[in-house]
Formats: structure tokens, C-alpha cells, sequence
């Protein structure tokens, strides 16, 4: 349905990418979805060269959103490391100034002056130009919702992790009792010698962010422990979640060059084991076997999203003799995979995009989290909503794989992981509808952007 009002002529939102990782997708997402409910609005895309090169140009792109490119950092010539957070550290040390040049080139060719800002809530910098311009500041929070509680106490976290704390929960997030601090991220649990651009940049979230207009939650809020939501909202200035589904242009197309619906189509239900661990993390050579060695020990039906790169890893002859019982494919479509009656189970990192396909479509998860979110997204699928388990001592083994893939797919003691995941996914689907909360908040974005 499309929202319209005589205010929103002439409005001008610049929209600021975090240009790495999964980030992109859920925040074009999210200006489609503007972009539709509010035709009226110009929204600017600014990302780097690379990042922009990834979304635009496509056909379902309307003529209400157009690109433009700043600086990744990167000085000429150089080299980078085998570190990924190189990447981050260089794009976050531009600053303020190199943000400007964007808004500078959105408005020379529109001829509108900006009117908002929305953007990726670590480009945190984006807020710095937001008060210059006086205009409202929009950050969206795209890992998992449950994370961003953590950076409001990242002083008091990092005292407990400098006494050692080990495994003890965090009580003092408030709603989140069941965390503990191996469960958190490394720009959290460290600070002093250790901070880099990019971990203080997420140490002052907990001061940035109660300065935004409304800051919109990239997950579903009937998922998150009411007194957490109570919590942030007791914090920020305004609080929306809006439901992050794709929007309809966006869905990949149904072509399945590696033929894994044909494959999956000859399984019974919920008998499949469905393993990816993301396009970012990549499990060590020994997980990789022990993932290996796991599934053809099992015998369940698997399909694999294993690099190419990485099939020299895998034990000889696996290939050959798990022919008829698996699929190794280099990618596969995962929202639709995951929507096959035939998938039983997802062993997964735990990325946020990850984790709610996983919850849309009812399927318990087996978590080896890596980095990030990742760790807080496996404690409350294990502890919270218990819709999964977290792999015995959070690295891939065989026997610790083969317990859980039986847990979850044949044991009686599992039944009532496969009966939440089922109910989460009825949840969120009600939490979808037209008169759900998610869509009441949408409507108030669309109204922030439209009256600013």
C-alpha cells in the first residue's frame, strides 16, 4: 500500500551503507520498501564504488533511488592485510568528511536539499552530518536485535571481562539475564590497547544512539523477551521494528543452476540436514573434515554450500562415496532451501540474515558461531527461544556434530526444539500481517521521513 502526504514533495533522503558483509541487502531492502510506500521521496544511496557495484544498476531498482559513490579508504597503492577488519578500520577512519562528499554529490544532481538521513547504525558518523544539515537522524541496527543491548554497557562489560569473568552471565542486561561473556563480541570484551576504529566505533554506540530520531530494529519484536524491548525503549528516543522480510523485487529468481530443489524434491520431510556457514566465515581445515566426517557417518540426506576453494579440504573420496546420500554446492538460494519442506535442520554461523530465514521457515538450528552477533544469536537460540543448540564447546567435531544432528532430527529429547521452531515461524508470520505491530512501525518511518 502506498503512504502518501501533500508534505512528502521535495523530500531528500541520503542513505548511508555500511559497505561490507551482509549488511548491504537488508538496508536496500528496507529503502524498497520506502521507496514504494513513499513515491514522492528521492532517496540517495551512498556506499563505495565496490559496494554499489553489488546492488545497482538492477531492474527492480525504482527511478526514486539512485547511487552514489564515496571513498572504501583504501589509499592508493596499498596492500592489504589477511586481517578482515582491515577493511572496516579504513572505510570508518574517512570520518564525517568523506560521508558530506556524498550528501554534496546527491544534492548537486537532484537539486533537493537532504531532509533526513537514514542510515546503517554502524556508520556511526553519519550522525555528525545529520546535525550539521539539522535534519532527523535514522540509524538502522541490523545484527541481532538481542546484540545491541551490549553496547550500552560496554564500560562496565569490559571491567567484567578484565577480572576474567569467564562464563558468568551477564545479569545486568536487563532482559538478557541467560548471556554470558564468551557469548560476546571481541570489540566489546576488548577495549584499551586493543581499540581500532572500528571497536570504538562501537563503544560509542551506547551514547549515539538515544540521540537518534528513531532508531528501526532489522527483526521482529514479538521474538524479543518483552522486558528487553521495555528496556530499550526506556533508552532511545523511539523504537521500530520493522520485519525484515525481502521485498517482493527482491527475491533471487528461481532458477537453480545446481539443481538443489530437484535434489531436495526426492527427500521426505524434515529428514535434510542443511549446512553453510555464510559467504565471510570459513571454518578451519579440521571443522571442515570433522563436518565431513560427520555427515557421511550419519547418514542423513545433507546439502552442503561449500566453497569451491575449499573441496581440496574435505577427505579423500568423500565426494565419491556420499554421492547418493549428499550435495556439495559452491551456493545455493538459501531463503528458498531453507522453505523446503525436505529441510530438517540448519547447521549454521549464526548471522543474522541466517537466523531469521532459519526462523521463517520453522527450521531448528545447530549453531558454530565465529564472530560478532554470532555468539549472542546462538546463546538465545539455545537458551531463549530454544529453537536449536550450540555445537558442544562452540567448535565442529564429528561425534559432537553427529549428537546434534541426531538431537534435532530423530530423538524424542529433540521434539521439543522441532515444535518451538515450528511455533516461532507461525509467530513471525502473524507478526507480518498487515494490522501486525511491524507494520504500524513502518508506517510511523514512513511518516518520519515524509514530515521531516
Amino acid at each position: 500500500m502506498t503512504i502518501m502526504s501533500n508534505s512528502q514533495q521535495s523530500k531528500h533522503v541520503a542513505v548511508f551503507a555500511f559497505p561490507f558483509g551482509s549488511h548491504l541487502m537488508p538496508l536496500l531492502n528496507l529503502v524498497l520498501k520506502l521507496a514504494h510506500a513513499a513515491p514522492n521521496c528521492s532517496f540517495s544511496f551512498i556506499g563505495t564504488d565496490k559496494s554499489n557495484a553489488i546492488l545497482f544498476p538492477k531492474p527492480y531498482i525504482p527511478k526514486n533511488i539512485k547511487a552514489y559513490n564515496i571513498s572504501d579508504g583504501v589509499p592508493e597503492g596499498h596492500v592489504m592485510s589477511s586481517n578482515p577488519i582491515e577493511k572496516l578500520n579504513l572505510f570508518l577512519s574517512t570520518g564525517p568528511e568523506n560521508l558530506q562528499k556524498g550528501i554534496e554529490l546527491a544534492v548537486a544532481e537532484t537539486k533537493q536539499r537532504v531532509t533526513c538521513i537514514i542510515a546503517d547504525a554502524f556508520v556511526t558518523d553519519s550522525l555528525i552530518v545529520a546535525k550539521a544539515l539539522n535534519v532527523p537522524w535514522i540509524p538502522l541496527w541490523l545484527p541481532m536485535s538481542c546484540s545491541l543491548s551490549c553496547h550500552f554497557y560496554t564500560n562496565l562489560i569490559r571491567e567484567q571481562y578484565a577480572n576474567n569473568a569467564g562464563n558468568r552471565n551477564l545479569d545486568f542486561l536487563t532482559g538478557l539475564p541467560k548471556l554470558c561473556v564468551e557469548d560476546l563480541p571481541q570489540v566489546v570484551a576488548k577495549g584499551g590497547e586493543h581499540e581500532t576504529p572500528f571497536s570504538k566505533t562501537m563503544a560509542s554506540l551506547g551514547t549515539v544512539l538515544p540521540q537518534a530520531k528513531a532508531v528501526v530494529i532489522n527483526f521482529f519484536e514479538e521474538l524479543d523477551p518483552p522486558l528487553y524491548v521495555q528496556h530499550l525503549r526506556s533508552i532511545l528516543q523511539s523504537l521500530l521494528y520493522v520485519v525484515p522480510l525481502p521485498f517482493p523485487l527482491l527475491l533471487p529468481s528461481d532458477t537453480d543452476k545446481n539443481g538443489c530443489f530437484s535434489w531436495l524434491n526426492r527427500h521426505n520431510a524434515k529428514t535434510v540436514a542443511y549446512v553453510s556457514f555464510g559467504t565471510v566465515a570459513t571454518p578451519p581445515p579440521h571443522e571442515i573434515v570433522a563436518v565431513a566426517e560427520a555427515l557421511e557417518e550419519s547418514g542423513f540426506p545433507f546439502l552442503w554450500s561449500l566453497k569451491d576453494n575449499l573441496k581440496g579440504l574435505l577427505p579423500s573420496g568423500f565426494l565419491q562415496r556420499t554421492g547418493m546420500l549428499g550435495k556439495v554446492v559452491p551456493w545455493v538460494p538459501q531463503s528458498q532451501v531453507l522453505a523446503h519442506d525436505s529441510v530438517g535442520v540448519f547447521v549454521t554461523h549464526c548471522g543474522s540474515n541466517s537466523v531469521t530465514e532459519s526462523i521463517c521457515n520453522g527450521v531448528p538450528m545447530i549453531c558454530r558461531p565465529f564472530f560478532g552477533d554470532q555468539g549472542i544469536s546462538a546463546r538465545v537460540i539455545q537458551n531463549v527461544w530454544e529453537n536449536g543448540v550450540i555445537i558442544e564447546g562452540r567448535v565442529l567435531s564429528k561425534n559432537g556434530l553427529l549428537q546434534s544432528l541426531n538431537l534435532i532430527l530423530v530423538q524424542e529429547e529433540g521434539k521439543k526444539i522441532r515444535e518451538n521452531a515450528l511455533n516461532m515461524k507461525k509467530t513471525v508470520q502473524d507478526a507480518a500481517r498487515p494490522e501486525g505491530k511491524s507494520a504500524q512501525d513502518f508506517k510511523t518511518l514512513v511518516e518520519i521521513i515524509s514530515e521531516s
